[in-house]
């Protein structure tokens, strides 16, 4: 069945039709398209201004939160600052009011120079540099047109992007990969750089021109896994998007990348003459293949969308070969990058010539996660965090892996409580046919046999709510949760074994999945399966729910985003969720929930153009948004302790704003699974410390939370300072003086407590290390003596507050 057109978010700006290499792999210049020859070489003012404004008429008409914007070639600094600067205005003055901007430019790097980074910190351009590894990996490609290296130009660009003045621009590596390189040489000469991501991209090819086989077999595979493997020994130290799109199909997620996965294709190529191309890599395929007859004087980016060739590659599963759409990996390859499936006389619809490459990769995979040994369950007396894992965490930000590490620790408290409420629950000895022994031993046949669809409900973050409080007998949590989360982990792992559930409220509670309208408060309702849906049948009523039904007056599903990279869940249904100072809002109406979309996409979107440190960590921890009710005009956001995996946020008017409550709250949240493993400070110190951004006393933990918390208060700053523009740049430059100072001085607290122990001595130590640099940033005399000044008012009402004994 063929789909809508699918609105386009990513727009190829050509800004120079030329290059100042001659790579022999390049896709532009060494394949089967020659129209680069009749094309101007730079960017004309005329087509700027008028895709400028026609990517603005697009995403107005979508009403999409967030475009990225790639300038490219030929290698794009060719065009020189002045015209990329133009590029850079247009694109601004077009979008201002309409939507973010994510502003990139990939290039061979061998004429970045200060004079281009300082335009680029000027307008938030981020910078991606193609670089194949080491200078001998590097040379069998990548060589001006007389055979001279390029190798130590990109070794120079890159050392400029990594200065602290500019690190910020770095978007990261794109490697090319050539099997008759060692794979180890190549991941080591990166990972040396330090970058803040790597893209290994397979060379392009088609059935008509295979990729070079040496030996025969699946080379590419072997190589990929080569380096995943090292990659892994070394800590998983930066993302890899390969890697990752693939982990993330496999646990049902979004690819990061249109070479995997089904996610329709969103992307269109603007040439120096302002003619609209189809995906630069199917240059590869045949002389013209990516035209469309279409260009951005006489055409809407909506008719570009509608091309034929632009809706062969929004299919999805429907668009692939029958021998793809019957493939057992279908949903992680995707039928593999487009380009790579052409072959003359059938066109696009084979398998990729990286076929069984593809499958080698994602079996490998696959079969390396399932290997992959789970921590145990914490043990009695006190846990260790891994020491690589604990000096990511305690530099304020910690990868997607200690973030998993995180998460599996969790998981096991989890367990751990289930089987103490299950010991407390009077009915289990009493009478094995009462609910909660029922679901206990629902709940132990599917631990063995769908152990994925238990941890999914296990790991909801309101789980391990329940469960505290059911042992703290709080009034309305007691055993019965047991059987809501059999009862949900069964529709999951689609068992149809009957459920006795607690009618709560008027409802029937599905952690993870939603809640069920039934009315009433107390008694009983009996949760069904089925191969469509599932039913609640209660008082002689029975409510069918199709699998694929939408919300309505009775059933409330929990609404989730899948943005690239992320995916997380919007709360308004869950009744543990309100173990936050602020109160929960109620379920949500459709046009505030698609606020909040519309929201947190922007936000996730402005986290990995700004903070890329932050988002793996985010990505693979933070699963659950719950929606907070707010005073007018009040930022309020809030993490529950016994809620790993959730913050509480009351939807502010800006995305900016979001981002900072999000990375702000999750620094709580991965704090708190830390202190579950590791002590760091004395518990017997009932002391109150200064905490530098308030005027009453903290305790210790309260004071390492709020410290902890502040560093990516100060770091959000630190790069905001840099990608706004007019009075919004100077107001983050008075924030990041006031909050590196304040968290700089925090840290000093902590470590002069006499409190921490030698772990929190180091966790303190590593804040340390990542505040330091900070400091010698420069910042406008004002913004110094403004921070001072707070700084100043503050101790003083302190010191009046301790001096009156309050």
């Amino acid at each position: 069945m063929d789909r809508s057109p699918v609105p386009l978010r990513q727009f190829v700006l050509k800004v120079h039709s030329r290059c100042d290499l001659a790579c022999d792999h390049c896709y532009v210049y060494e394949h089967a398209d020659t129209s680069w020859r009749g094309r101007p070489r730079a960017v004309p003012d005329e087509v700027l201004v008028r895709t400028a404004d026609r990517i603005a008429e697009h995403a107005a008409a979508h009403g999409t939160a967030a475009v990225h914007v790639v300038l490219h070639g030929g290698e794009p600094l060719l065009a020189g600052p002045a015209r990329l600067r133009r590029a850079a205005e247009e694109l601004h003055r077009a979008l201002d009011g309409v939507c973010a901007l994510d502003l990139r430019i990939h290039t061979n790097g061998v004429l970045l120079d200060e004079r281009f980074l300082d335009l680029f910190a000027e307008f938030g351009v981020k910078v991606g540099i193609s670089l194949d590894g080491d200078r001998a990996a590097n040379d069998r490609h990548r060589r001006f047109a007389d055979g001279r290296s390029s190798h130590p130009h990109v070794l120079r660009a890159v050392g400029l992007l990594r200065r602290p003045r500019y690190r910020h621009l770095f978007a990261g590596l794109l490697c090319t990969v050539d099997v008759r390189n060692d794979p180890a040489a190549v991941h080591d000469a990166l990972a040396e750089l330090d970058p803040p991501r790597v893209d290994y991209l397979l060379p392009h090819a088609t059935w008509e021109q295979p990729p070079p086989r040496p030996g025969g077999g699946t080379p590419y595979a072997d190589w990929l896994l080569a380096v995943l493997d090292r990659w892994h020994g070394q800590g998983r130290p930066f993302p890899v998007r390969v890697f990752d799109s693939v982990e993330r199909t496999l646990r049902g997620g979004s690819s990061l990348t249109e070479s995997l996965g089904l996610e329709p294709s969103d992307l269109v190529v603007v040439e120096t003459d302002g003619t609209l191309e189809q995906a630069d890599s199917l240059k590869t395929a045949f002389d013209g293949a990516p035209a469309t007859g279409l260009d951005v004087f006489s055409h809407t980016f909506d008719e570009a969308s509608r091309h034929p060739g632009m809706l062969a590659r929004t299919q999805g599963l429907d668009g692939l070969a029958a021998e793809c759409r019957a493939c057992p990996v279908v949903r992680s390859c995707g039928g593999g990058l487009y380009a790579h499936r052409y072959r003359a006389g059938s066109g696009f619809a084979n398998p990729s010539v990286y076929c069984g490459d593809l499958m080698q990769l994602i079996t490998g995979i696959r079969d390396r996660l399932a290997a992959a040994p789970v921590p145990p369950p914490p043990q009695p007396g006190p846990p260790v965090l891994p020491e690589a894992h604990l000096d990511e965490l305690a530099a304020g930000f910690g990868g997607a892996e200690a973030v998993r590490s995180l998460a599996r620790a969790q998981l096991g408290i989890v367990r751990e409580l289930l089987a103490a409420v299950r010991q407390r629950s009077a009915d289990l000895s009493a009478d094995r046919s009462a609910p909660a022994a029922a679901a206990w031993e629902l709940l132990t046949a599917l631990d063995s046999d769908a152990p994925d669809a238990l941890d999914a409900v296990l790991a909801h973050p309101y789980t391990r709510a329940w469960a505290v409080r059911c042992l703290e007998g709080a009034a309305g949590a007691d055993a019965g949760g047991l059987a809501e989360v059999a009862a949900a982990a069964a529709l999951r792992a689609g068992r149809d074994e009957p459920v006795r559930v607690p009618v709560r409220g008027g409802a029937v509670r599905l952690p993870t999945l939603g809640r069920v309208l039934v009315g009433g408060d107390g008694g009983e309702a009996v949760v069904s399966g089925g191969p469509d849906g599932f039913t609640v049948a209660v008082g002689g009523a029975v409510l069918r729910i199709g699998r694929d039904d939408p919300p309505g007056d009775r059933w409330h599903p929990v609404r989730r985003l899948a943005a690239p990279g992320w995916t997380v869940a919007l709360e308004d249904t869950d009744p543990y969720r309100d173990g936050h100072q602020w109160p929960v809002a109620g379920r949500l109406p459709d046009g505030e929930a698609e606020a909040w979309r519309a929201g947190l996409a922007e936000a996730w979107e402005l986290i990995g153009r700004e903070l890329p440190r932050y988002a793996p960590g985010l990505s693979a921890g933070l699963s659950t948004v719950t929606p907070l009710e707010a005073p007018a005009g009040q930022d309020v956001s809030a993490a529950a302790r016994q809620a790993f995996g959730a913050v509480g946020i009351a939807r502010p008017g800006r995305a900016d704003v979001l981002a900072l409550l999000l990375v702000h709250e999750f620094q709580h949240v991965k704090l708190g699974a830390v202190l579950d493993l590791a002590d760091l400070h004395d518990p017997e110190d009932t002391r109150l410390h200064y905490a530098p951004w308030r005027e009453d006393p903290r305790p210790l933990e309260g004071l390492l939370q709020g410290t902890y918390a502040h560093i990516a208060v100060a770091d959000f700053w630190r790069v905001r300072r840099h990608t706004a523009r007019g009075a919004a740049a100077a107001e983050a430059e008075v924030h990041f003086a006031r909050w590196r100072r304040h968290t700089a001085e925090a840290v000093e607290v902590l470590a002069g407590s006499g409190s921490l122990t030698p772990l929190g001595m180091r966790f303190a130590e590593g804040m340390r290390a990542t505040v330091a640099p900070w400091l010698e940033e420069p910042v406008a005399p004002e913004a110094v003596r403004g921070a001072r000044l707070a700084a100043q008012r503050h101790r003083e009402a302190w010191q009046a507050r301790a001096a009156a004994g309050s």
